[in-house]
């Protein structure tokens, strides 16, 4: 394996112990993130991956989160989904020993940059079947414009995930379609609040029932989950697990996808 290579080209239990035992070598500094976030290699005995780098000491002081803990809760996001058998968030795993310092190292997506994106802002006309609605607005140039996701069963999970985790801010451009098939979420640092932040592109079905297919996975997902929140050493405080478990007893008892929330914005700006 030569350095670069990607997640979707090694086998997943050597991806974990490479994140969480090679060398880490900071590359580059990703620009466009509000939080500091690195690319850089990951180098052990038997090859080499590409992976993001996120270090605590680089986050931004939020006004409704605590501080220095949302690279710990991507990591708690990535095993969240893993506790339900979703293979929708890239292998995360937490470093003590980055050279900026502690934080999270998940494995790079290699984006299928043909794929159309499952999330997209479109003219009226543009899209047909396969696609839901989720909103419409204005350009800057005065025309309609509507932003849609696609009817996918993968993005279904992501949706899902997002309503376990309380996911506030699932723009579009956190959605990327794998270049060897499959869908990757990324940025979870805005998880797991004890108040109701719920803020996604994906209301495409809200209000809908749960396909029968995800409500077996959540309950076969159900007991991990729980062992998890009830795990000493998280991210998280009391209040936050216990809203945590009350969102999954929720969907179980609903098998509903939610609808959106009044005392908090539905969509995140910007969209995508």
């Amino acid at each position: 394996m030569t350095t670069g290579e990607q997640l979707d080209s090694v086998d997943p239990s050597d991806t974990v112990e490479l994140l969480a035992t090679g060398e880490l070598r900071v590359r580059d500094r990703i620009a466009d993130a509000s939080n500091l976030v690195l690319r850089a290699s990951i180098v052990g005995p038997d090859g080499a991956l590409e992976c993001v780098y996120k270090p605590v000491a680089g986050e931004r002081p939020l006004w409704d989160f605590p501080g220095a803990t949302l690279a710990a809760r991507e990591v708690l996001t990535a095993r969240v989904a893993a506790a339900f058998g979703w293979d929708v968030v890239p292998t995360t795993v937490w470093r003590a020993d980055g050279p900026f310092g502690a934080g999270m190292c998940q494995a790079w997506v290699d984006v299928d940059d043909e794929a159309r994106p499952p999330v997209a802002l479109v003219e009226p006309t543009a899209f047909g079947s396969g696609w839901r609605v989720v909103a419409s607005g204005q350009s800057p140039e005065g025309g309609t414009v509507v932003l849609v996701h696609a009817e996918d069963l993968d993005l279904q999970r992501v949706a899902l995930l997002d309503v376990l985790v309380n996911n506030a801010d699932r723009k579009g451009g956190h959605l990327l379609r794998r270049r060897a098939g499959g869908l990757a979420a990324i940025d979870h640092g805005v998880t797991f609040h004890a108040e109701p932040k719920l803020r996604t592109v994906l209301w495409g079905w809200a209000g809908e029932p749960v396909p029968e297919q995800l409500m077996a996975e959540l309950a076969d997902g159900t007991p991990g989950m729980r062992a998890l929140l009830a795990e000493p050493d998280l991210p998280i405080d009391d209040r936050e697990r216990t809203a945590s478990a009350g969102r999954l007893e929720a969907l179980l008892r609903d098998a509903e996808f939610p609808m959106p929330g009044r005392d908090w914005p539905a969509l995140p700006w910007p969209p995508i």
